[in-house]
């Protein structure tokens, strides 16, 4: 969607004003409920600023997104093959699109130009991928749960899409991030309700693992982080997004009208729109960040 006339600064103040509330932390309604199935995840806002979104409609699709002046519109972008099923989404620089598909043990490549799909690693001894992160050089990281054992690994896909297996033996790994400088990776246990910080090194290996916070009840699911290197995460079941400063202290509380959060993305004009997806509602809420995602670029 183009600027009006009036230039970029006023759009923004418009978009702003017309779609979301004044002050951050309030959610309001994105996309109706029903428009995307239970198995609703993996929000990424694409090069062309839609917002896609895995299981428009039926599993084993993903949906686009679009922000007009009238409201959201949502549609199919994609079906995926036969089988298969996304969870995370992620953009590289070069606006392909990457996909998590935890039935095939595959990371997906999707050429936004005319949508054709590749598998671009594929690990058989993977559980289910599930999240991914990219770092500012391209290189994706993965989340790999096992729910029926409630542990989980951690996965390194290079840019060749060779896989390297970095940890095993954790607790149900989900959400998981790249710090804005690229040096830390952040990835959660559901189950276990943890959040653990690594020093990402040579080679994009991981070292010094350590606790960042942990909480006492409910799940973690996906989380993405600002340019102030705040973590915004889904807490399934809570009903809320949790804001966790590098440090590991709570600096706020998202209150969502639905109750299972199941990852976040930012977008929009100014990269500080925040939109959720829910696992109850089948829709998506958005509200406002005080600073821009990690990876937004103004236009």
């Amino acid at each position: 969607m183009r600027p009006p006339a009036c230039g970029l600064a006023a759009f923004i103040a418009l978009c702003s004003a017309s779609c979301f509330a004044a002050s951050p932390w309030v959610a309001r309604d994105h996309v109706d409920d029903g428009t995307f199935t239970a198995g609703i995840e993996g929000p990424a806002t694409g090069p062309d600023g839609a917002l896609y979104a895995v299981n428009f409609a039926r599993e084993g699709t993903i949906g686009r997104v679009q922000h007009d002046p009238d409201g959201a519109r949502a549609e199919l972008f994609v079906a995926l093959p036969e089988g298969s099923i996304g969870n995370g989404i992620r953009f590289d620089h070069e606006g392909r699109m990457y996909v998590a598909d935890y039935i095939g043990h595959n990371i997906l490549r999707i050429d936004p130009r005319d949508r054709a799909i590749g598998v671009f690693a594929h690990e058989p001894r993977m559980h289910q991928p599930n999240d991914l992160a990219i770092a500012p050089d391209g290189t994706l990281y993965a989340s790999d749960p096992d729910w029926r054992t409630d542990s989980g690994q951690l996965w390194r896909i290079d840019r060749d899409g060779n896989t390297h297996l970095l940890e095993s033996g954790m607790g149900t790994t989900n959400g998981i991030e790249v710090s804005p400088d690229g040096r830390t990776l952040y990835v959660n246990e559901s189950v276990q309700r943890r959040i653990w910080a690594y020093d990402l090194v040579d080679g994009g290996n991981v070292a010094n693992k350590r606790l960042l916070v942990a909480f006492d009840d409910h799940g973690l699911d996906g989380m993405r982080a600002d340019a102030r290197g705040n973590l915004h995460v889904a807490r399934h079941g809570a009903g809320t997004v949790a804001v966790v400063s590098p440090d590991g202290t709570l600096l706020h509380e998202v209150r969502l009208k639905g109750r299972k959060p199941t990852n976040v993305a930012f977008g929009g004009i100014d990269g500080r729109d925040v939109f959720v997806t829910l696992q109850d509602r089948g829709a998506i809420e958005a509200y406002r960040s005080e600073h821009p995602g990690r990876e937004h670029r103004a236009p």
